[in-house]
């Protein structure tokens, strides 16, 4: 087995996943994906599209989401710097509605979060500059693209920046709200 697959108590559903390093005088080897052991835990999605970020320090991206047809599961890592990457339970009959979760995502830990369908996503950059990279399962539909403003009282997050550089298209995401269009 070539990762580790560790499910997160709550919110119910996401997934910690660290693969296993190859190190040697060279530098280092790694699986970053493999369809037959990701199955073994239940991530059965196919991966259809790859996306690649960078952000420099203090940057928030998120919280996004697509809803149905083009819902998406993510899987995300950071290739370079670290991120403090976070996903919000959007499904509406979940006991975790609401509830968020945060994991340090890193070039040095190599850990992975596998986010499924029903969560928004988004992630702080903690270093000068991090490069985050994803699978999605479902094509970016600009049409069902929807999110949640990162800084909502209700969910509050607590994102490990100060002063935080955000896109005024995320400052205009809405609030939280118990009957959004979720999922």
């Amino acid at each position: 087995m070539t990762f580790t697959f560790t499910k997160v108590e709550r919110p119910e559903g996401l997934i910690i996943v660290t693969p296993y390093v190859f190190n040697d005088e060279r530098g280092f080897f790694m699986e970053t994906y493999r369809g037959d052991e990701f199955e073994k835990v239940g991530i059965k999605e196919e991966f259809i599209q790859d996306n690649h970020s960078r952000s420099s320090k203090g940057v928030i991206r998120g919280l996004h989401f697509q809803v149905d047809p083009h819902e998406q599961s993510k899987l995300v890592r950071c290739i370079r710097g670290e991120v403090f990457d976070v996903a919000v339970d959007l499904r509406k009959k979940s006991d975790t509605f609401g509830e968020w979760y945060g994991i340090v995502l890193s070039a040095e830990n190599k850990k992975m979060l596998y986010i499924p369908k029903g969560f928004a996503h988004g992630y702080s950059t903690l270093s000068d500059e991090a490069e985050v990279v994803y699978k999605v399962d479902e094509f970016y539909s600009r049409e069902d693209e929807r999110g949640v403003v990162y800084n909502d009282l209700k969910i509050a997050i607590e994102w490990r920046v100060s002063n935080p550089i955000v896109s005024s298209k995320d400052k205009a995401l809405p609030k939280f709200d118990e009957e959004g269009e979720y999922f």
